[in-house]
C-alpha cells in the first residue's frame, strides 16, 4: 500500500516552505521532498522587499537574523538617487538581506517544526492517473497518495515538462549571476542598483547591477539582464559581471570574489500554473517580476495561498488558486513582461532610464515597481501609472514583438 499524505510538496526553498507551514499549522499531513541535501545554498541576490517582510510576519518569521535595509539606492549614468522604503502603505518601511542558505534553512526549520515530514536528497515525480490527473508523487524509496501536489521546483524543468507547465517560449526571461565580496560597506542600509550596465560592445543592457550589502561582512554583487536584448545569447554574463566589479570596486572597496560567481535563469511565465490534482508556486508558476527579477515575495504569498485555499476546499484549490493568483498578479506581470520588449531596444532603454530617476515623483514609482510594491489593484499614482502603462503597452504589444531586438 502506498504512503499516503494530504499534500505533497516538491521543493524546499521559500514557497514551498510557506506552503508547507501554512498547511501543516491548520493540520494537515504534509510531506515535503527535495533532491538537494539539507542546507543547500540557492543562487539569488538575496534581498528581500519590505513585500516579502511582511510575507514573513504573516508566517510568525522574524527577521532578526537578516540585515536590515532602509531604501534603495538607483544609479544611472551620473545620476544617483537614495530612496527610502514608503511608510503607512500596507508593507512595512524596511526590507532585508537575508543570505539564502540561512533563509532557506530557517523557513523550512519552521515547517518541521510545525510539523511538516522533510525529506531531502528526495526527487519527487508527480503521478498522474489515466484522467491526467496528478494524484501523488513518486520518489526513490516508494510512491505516496496524496489530495494535492504542491510543484515549487523553481525554474521550468522536469516535472513542469511532465505537467505541460514549462515556459511560454515567446514570452521574456532574464539570467543572471552573483558573488560574495567583502566590502567595510557590508553594513550598508541601503540595496544599490545601477540600471545603466553595457555589454563590451557597448551595447546598453536591459537589466541592471546590485549591491546587496549582507551585513556579515560581505556583499551580494551580481548583475542580471533580459532575453529581450540584442545578442543576448552571446552575452557573456561572467564578463559583464567582471566589468561591474570595476565600476564599484572603489565606492565599495570590494575585495576579490570569495567563491566562484553563480548564473542561474529566471522564468517569468508558464503555460499552466494548476490543473487536476495540483498547483504550481512561485518561480516554478513564473510568479517574477521581468522589472527586476525579483520573486521571493510572490513566492511566499503564492505559497500561503494555496495552502489556505487546500484547506478551506480540497477539491477545488486548482482552480480557485489560479483565479486568485491571476486576480493579484497578472495585469502587473504581463505590463512587466511588454516592458521588458520596449527597454531591449536600446535607443528607447537609455532615455527611458533617464526619465525613471530623473524627477523624485518617476523615481519614487520606479522605486515602487522594482520593490514589488504594486500589484493590478494598487491605488495611488504607481497603480495609476501602472494600469495606464498596461493598456499603452497592451496597444504597442504587437509591434514591440515584431520589431525585437535580435537575439
Amino acid at each position: 500500500m502506498n504512503e499516503r499524505a494530504d499534500m505533497v510538496v516538491i521543493g524546499g526553498g521559500p514557497a514551498g516552505a510557506a506552503a508547507a507551514i501554512t498547511a501543516a499549522r491548520s493540520g494537515a499531513r504534509v510531506i515535503v521532498v527535495d533532491q538537494a541535501e539539507y542546507g543547500r545554498d540557492k543562487i539569488c541576490g538575496d534581498g528581500l522587499t519590505p513585500r516579502a517582510v511582511a510575507a514573513l510576519g504573516e508566517l510568525n518569521i522574524g527577521i532578526e537574523a537578516a540585515h536590515r535595509i532602509e531604501g534603495l539606492r538607483m544609479i544611472a549614468g551620473s545620476v544617483q538617487r537614495e530612496l527610502p522604503w514608503p511608510s503607512g502603505g500596507r508593507f512595512p518601511s524596511y526590507g532585508a538581506v537575508w543570505p539564502r542558505k540561512r533563509l532557506d534553512a530557517a523557513l523550512i526549520d519552521v515547517a518541521g517544526e510545525a510539523g511538516a515530514d522533510l525529506r531531502w536528497s528526495t526527487p519527487g515525480t508527480p503521478r498522474l492517473n489515466a484522467d491526467n490527473r496528478v494524484i501523488g508523487v513518486s520518489t526513490p524509496s516508494g510512491d505516496i497518495d496524496a489530495e494535492v501536489v504542491v510543484v515549487a521546483t523553481g525554474a521550468p524543468g522536469a516535472v513542469a515538462r511532465l505537467l505541460g507547465a514549462g515556459r511560454v517560449r515567446d514570452e521574456p526571461f532574464g539570467l543572471a549571476i552573483r558573488a560574495y565580496v567583502e566590502s567595510p560597506r557590508h553594513s550598508d542600509r541601503h540595496l544599490e542598483a545601477c540600471l545603466t550596465l553595457k555589454d563590451r560592445n557597448g551595447i546598453a543592457v536591459p537589466g541592471y547591477g546590485w549591491m546587496f550589502p549582507a551585513g556579515d561582512g560581505t556583499v551580494n554583487i551580481g548583475v542580471g539582464a533580459l532575453s529581450t536584448m540584442k545578442n543576448f545569447k552571446s552575452l557573456n554574463l561572467n564578463t559583464l559581471l567582471d566589468d561591474y566589479r570595476a565600476l564599484v570596486a572603489d565606492s565599495w572597496e570590494v575585495g576579490p570574489f570569495l567563491e566562484r560567481p553563480r548564473a542561474w535563469r529566471l522564468p517569468m511565465s508558464t503555460m499552466r500554473r494548476s490543473g487536476p490534482g495540483w498547483v504550481a508556486i512561485g518561480d516554478a508558476a513564473g510568479l517574477v517580476n521581468p522589472m527586476n527579477g525579483e520573486g521571493i515575495d510572490y513566492g511566499l504569498e503564492s505559497g500561503m495561498l494555496a495552502a489556505q485555499l487546500f484547506i478551506e476546499d480540497a477539491a477545488s484549490v486548482s482552480q480557485r488558486y489560479d483565479a486568485l493568483i491571476g486576480e493579484r498578479f497578472d495585469s502587473f506581470l504581463r505590463t512587466g513582461r511588454r516592458f521588458a520588449f520596449l527597454i531591449g531596444h536600446p535607443w528607447i532603454l537609455r532615455p527611458g532610464l533617464r526619465v525613471a530617476v530623473g524627477t523624485q515623483a518617476i523615481a519614487n514609482i520606479t522605486l515602487q515597481v522594482m520593490g514589488n510594491l504594486v500589484d493590478s489593484d494598487s491605488p495611488g499614482a504607481s497603480g495609476r501609472v501602472l494600469r495606464a502603462a498596461d493598456w499603452a503597452l497592451g496597444v504597442a504589444d504587437p509591434v514591440l514583438r515584431r520589431t525585437r531586438a535580435a537575439a
